[in-house]
């Protein structure tokens, strides 16, 4: 179990794009169970960030996706009532367009949206990913997508 570690875990999050739309998923599972959130999760022993954040959304949302570059890097850490750590992550944020398939929540996901980011209020979601997915829509207009 991913409580009260000895050290931080690296995860990564993903904003993926289709069209004008970013992905959300409602989280299964602890941290943050049935909080929207992007798609994401622990990144395994001699993955690829890369490979990680494929992988993740394949998994949470049944999509393929085409990886695109570095948003951020943020620290979750959770404390419990005592003020222990709980839960520390630290999030490796990723860039993706959408390449095929059609969204479906899967492993470890309650349910996936396509959202449109101008109404993200909507959704309930930590600050920091409010952050990244306009971090994330900036760069991608920057960039002509």
């Amino acid at each position: 179990m991913n409580d009260y570690p000895n050290r931080p875990l690296i995860g990564v999050g993903v904003v993926v794009f289709k069209e004008d739309r970013v992905l959300l998923v409602r989280r299964g599972k602890p941290p943050r169970e049935g909080q929207w959130s992007l798609p994401g999760g622990r990144q395994r022993l001699g993955e690829r960030i890369e490979e990680a954040a494929a992988r993740e959304v394949r998994e949470e949302a049944g999509l393929e996706i085409v990886v695109g570059g570095l948003v951020d890097v943020v620290d979750s850490i959770t404390r419990d009532a005592g003020g222990a750590v709980q839960y520390h992550y630290t999030l490796v944020d990723l860039m993706a367009e959408w390449r095929s398939g059609e969204a479906r929540a899967g492993q470890d996901a309650a349910d996936v949206i396509w959202a449109d980011p101008a109404d993200l209020s909507d959704y309930g979601l930590w600050d920091e990913t409010r952050r990244i997915i306009g971090l994330a829509a900036a760069k991608r207009q920057v960039a002509g997508g």
